[in-house]
């Protein structure tokens, strides 16, 4: 069985006095859930410190939000992951739309970045997904194929069992639409399914055991409903990962939507 996990992404946010603030809030709420469901939050890399104190013994991990493709060397403004690693992260983003967008990040990139992820013994969390205008042109098999197959070029598939599948539709990113339950199924399927037809064996299918996650405007509204959807996993959670009880509540809908819900005297 496939354990959910959801995933904060605070993206460029926070400062010391807020991210104490949030933690001191959220903390308490997310623990009720944390041997149910794999939970992560990844600040920014200022951060990291001081969120990883606050973790504590919490049993909810730290994570980043990128990794360079270099181990070490005169890559001014970039981190490795050996050094996340060393850090106490235990999951990495990769290939995160904005990067893709914003910093020209290409596939052939996001795999290196995969690979080496892997190679400092992380989690790589390898994010996917269409703009709205290859949705709109019937392209979005197709993108998501493409995003994929230069990670399975560079580590090979059974590497990519140890990692995590974000699909996150770029179109529903901060913009406050969501992918309908129905789209939302239709592209986790046709993502196991591809990652099913690249086995040459049956042997070597892992389709059935990787993680694959939603990300794109999770709110508490729609959390339980996207959740309840058989090949979903859990989310990547950006904006609402923010705020304590929107993010506590997305929780609580993914443990309930998983049917692993236990009360906290089950846990003290």
């Amino acid at each position: 069985m496939r354990k959910p996990i959801l995933i904060g992404n605070w993206k460029m946010n926070g400062s010391l006095h807020a991210n104490q603030a949030l933690m001191v809030r959220v903390l308490p709420r997310l623990r009720m859930f944390r041997k149910t469901i794999d939970l992560a939050v990844c600040p920014p890399f200022p951060y990291l410190f001081q969120v990883r104190d606050l973790l504590g013994y919490t049993g909810i991990a730290l994570g980043a939000q990128n990794a360079s493709s270099f181990v070490s060397g005169a890559y001014t403004g970039e981190v490795s992951a050996t050094m996340l690693q060393e850090m106490g992260c235990r999951y990495v983003l990769v290939g995160h739309s904005e990067r893709r967008a914003l910093f020209a990040e290409s596939s052939l990139e996001v795999a290196a970045r995969y690979r080496s992820v892997l190679a400092a013994g992380l989690t790589p969390v390898l994010c996917v997904g269409e703009t709205l205008a290859e949705r709109e042109s019937n392209q979005t098999g197709l993108v998501i194929e493409r995003q994929l197959q230069a990670v399975i070029d560079e580590v090979g598939l059974a590497a990519m069992a140890n990692g995590i599948i974000a699909y996150e539709p770029v179109w529903a990113i901060g913009t406050g639409k969501t992918a309908t339950p129905e789209q939302v199924s239709r592209v986790h399927q046709e993502i196991r399914q591809f990652i099913a037809n690249s086995a040459p064996e049956a042997s070597d299918d892992i389709s059935q055991q990787l993680r694959v996650i939603y990300g794109g405007s999770v709110k508490a509204a729609n959390a339980f409903e996207l959740f309840s959807l058989a090949d979903v996993d859990g989310g990547l959670i950006g904006g609402a990962s923010l705020h304590a009880d929107e993010f506590g509540t997305i929780a609580g809908a993914l443990a309930e939507a998983s049917g692993l819900v236990v009360s906290e005297c089950e846990i003290n």
